[in-house]
């Protein structure tokens, strides 16, 4: 299996985007998915900058991939996606169906997590329309992927989330900027000062989700390093990871490990544990509640 990053999720300072991707350049990721998914109002980078630096990315010998918005909400995000989908150079994911029906019949794309592909006659039609690869929903469980495995089109690739913050809900306001009373247009991009999101808590203290300006996130983080020697088995091609404030190569060298030597999973997924201070959880791939942390035996 090989090792994917997503895009980052977060509103980074443009120098620390470029340190970030430098980083990632030496770093044991095989697949590097670029581009500002969350939010339109984001400029740190531009269209031009995510060509260079998928550029850069490719001469160090990785796959890079141009991502889509999510939520198209204006002409001027229609303006983006369509310079996107026509870049010419880099495969492109598609993470509405508005760029799906851009990319149809320019060549291969990845259908992205957000076009929730949960059955196989939807995954037929966009592998028809040009997906050579599909990213499963996060919510999905381990049966129904098997489920997909066992009817997906032959050629096409699958690509799994197996850590970080799951992805939950994307919306047109932004809750960051409600946060501080502040108008969605006049947020004064206030996410640059949280580069992990804004931690919501229940009325006990608990982490309950993270908002990410027009993105919700769960407050744990998606662990499932345990469950890759099985996904290997399914027939899994490349499992995903979320880029973190801090040591997302090390997260990558780490799960890498795991990918070329399986006996070495319970080590790793030990160490995993020891580098953050937030809990975890698998619940959705064993059919339960996301939030939900599942003791299953070891491989």
């Amino acid at each position: 299996m090989k090792l994917a990053l997503e895009p980052i999720p977060y509103y980074w300072p443009r120098e620390a985007v470029l340190a970030f991707y430098g980083a990632v350049a030496c770093s044991a990721v095989d697949v590097v998915y670029l581009g500002e998914t969350v939010c339109s109002r984001r400029h740190e980078l531009r269209l031009p900058d995510w060509l260079d630096l998928a550029e850069r990315l490719a001469a160090a010998g990785k796959e890079a991939v141009l991502s889509t918005q999510a939520l198209i909400e204006s002409e001027s995000d229609l303006k983006a996606l369509r310079r996107i989908a026509g870049n010419g150079r880099f495969l492109v994911e598609a993470n509405d169906m508005g760029a799906v029906r851009l990319l149809e019949g320019r060549g291969p794309f990845v259908a992205g997590s957000h076009l929730n592909v949960y059955n196989p006659r939807t995954l037929a039609l966009l592998c028809a329309l040009g997906a050579r690869r599909w990213v499963a929903p996060v919510e999905m469980s381990r049966s129904a992927l098997a489920g997909m495995m066992q009817s997906r089109p032959q050629g096409v690739e699958t690509e799994v989330f197996v850590y970080g913050r799951l992805p939950l809900a994307l919306s047109a306001r932004c809750f960051t900027a409600r946060r501080f009373n502040l108008q969605k247009d006049d947020c004064q991009f206030r996410c640059l000062d949280h580069p992990e999101g804004l931690t919501l808590r229940t009325r006990e203290g608990q982490p309950f989700l993270v908002l990410n300006g027009t993105q919700t996130q769960s407050a744990k983080l998606c662990n499932l390093v345990r469950e890759l020697p099985e996904m290997a088995r399914l027939g899994v091609d490349i499992v995903r990871i979320s880029p973190q404030s801090a040591h997302t190569a090390e997260i990558a060298g780490l799960i890498k490990r795991v990918l070329l030597e399986p006996g070495e999973v319970m080590t790793v997924a030990a160490q995993l544990e020891g580098l953050t201070a937030a809990e975890t959880c698998n619940g959705f791939w064993h059919g339960a509640a996301g939030i939900e942390r599942v003791l299953a035996n070891s491989p």
